[in-house]
Formats: C-alpha cells, structure tokens, sequence
C-alpha cells in the first residue's frame, strides 16, 4: 500500500522540528548584548545552560555554566523545564508516528498515527510558547535592564522555525484521522454474496 502523502509529510516533519528544537536548547544564544572587556568590546551570549563571552575580531571565546540571578531566574528555569517537556512529547510522537504509518505493512494503523499527530502539535506549541515567554521577559532575566541592553540571540531562530515545523509536522499527522476515499473498495456487498468483507482502507 502508498503510504499517504499527510503521514510522509508528517514522518519526516516531526524529526526535523526535534532537531532544530534541541539545537535551540543546547546553544548558549538565547540572548546576547556587548559588554567591555577591558580595551576591546565583546560579545556576551546567555543560553539555558551555559554562557559565553567572545572578544570583538579575535578568536578568543569563554564559556561557563549559567550562574548568579540569570541562573536563579524563574523565566529561565521555566524555559529549561518546559522545552525539554517539548523534546519528550516530539520523541513520543515520533514513536508513536513510527507506530501508526507502518511503512512496511498493507495498511496503517490511522488512530495511532492520528494521535501522534495530536502528540507532536502539543510539543510544537509548547516550545512556541516557551520561546515567547523568554522573549517577552528578555531585558529583565537576571539583570538591571538599565544598565544593559539584550537582544534576541540564534538559538531562539532555532526553536521558532523547529516549532512551527513541530506544528505543520503534527497538523498533518493528525489528518490521519479521516478515513481516505478509497475507489478500488466496494460500497456495498453484492447481492445474494452470503460471504462479505469489510475492507479497510
């Protein structure tokens, strides 16, 4: 059988989105903003896990694991616990999605796959969320906001556009619910056939 087109699109979208998503998580650029570091101007990054400071025009960077109020900051912890929730749900999405299409049998279990559709839409959403809650409250993570000024870092690009593919990933997934029209399946049994067959498309 041809695996429908929703659940290819779904398949290969839910994965994607879970790979940009844990890019987002493990990268220190959620933040950034220019500070001084004795003559020269450099570049501080804050991620959930781990800061990084890198002078302007050299090659000379620092990390460290995040500390101090930046580290103690609610926002932040909600984040950190919220987007690994997220990575949890789009694995078990994509388990389950493994599950239902079953590629390599006649037909596809459709609640199973429609499910993890459901399952992978709810993971996509809970990162777009968790990424609007840090942005909204960036300037004030950790930090006198008049005394330094942050902007938005490369990590969140990540999670925006992996959580928007979690969404499109599960929308489609979740059209597994809705029984295709199938042409080569008989609407009725034929008449005076005593033996009939409730087939499954």
């Amino acid at each position: 059988m041809q695996t429908p087109a929703a659940m290819v699109a779904g398949i290969v979208c839910a994965p994607l989105g879970l790979i940009l998503v844990f890019t987002a998580v493990i990268t220190p650029h959620w933040r950034e903003c220019q500070v001084r570091a004795g003559r020269a101007w450099a570049l501080r990054t804050d991620g959930l896990w781990e800061s990084c400071l890198q002078v302007a025009e050299s090659d000379f960077k620092v990390c460290w694991p995040v500390s101090g109020a930046y580290y103690r900051d609610a926002h932040v912890r909600w984040a950190r616990g919220l987007l690994l929730s997220s990575l949890f749900l789009c694995g078990t999405g994509i388990v389950l999605a493994s599950v239902g299409v079953r590629c390599w049998m006649d037909f596809p279990q459709r609640n199973v796959a429609g499910t993890s559709g459901l399952v992978v839409l709810v993971s996509g959403l809970l990162c777009l969320a968790t990424l609007g809650l840090y942005v909204s409250n960036i300037q004030a993570l950790g930090s006198n906001p008049k005394l330094v000024w942050h902007r938005g870092g490369s990590s969140l690009y990540f999670g925006w556009v992996g959580g928007g593919i979690q969404i499109l990933g599960g929308a489609v997934l979740s059209l597994s619910f809705k029984r295709p029209k199938c042409p080569m399946c008989p609407t009725k049994a034929p008449s005076g056939d005593k033996d009939s067959y409730d087939i499954s498309c």
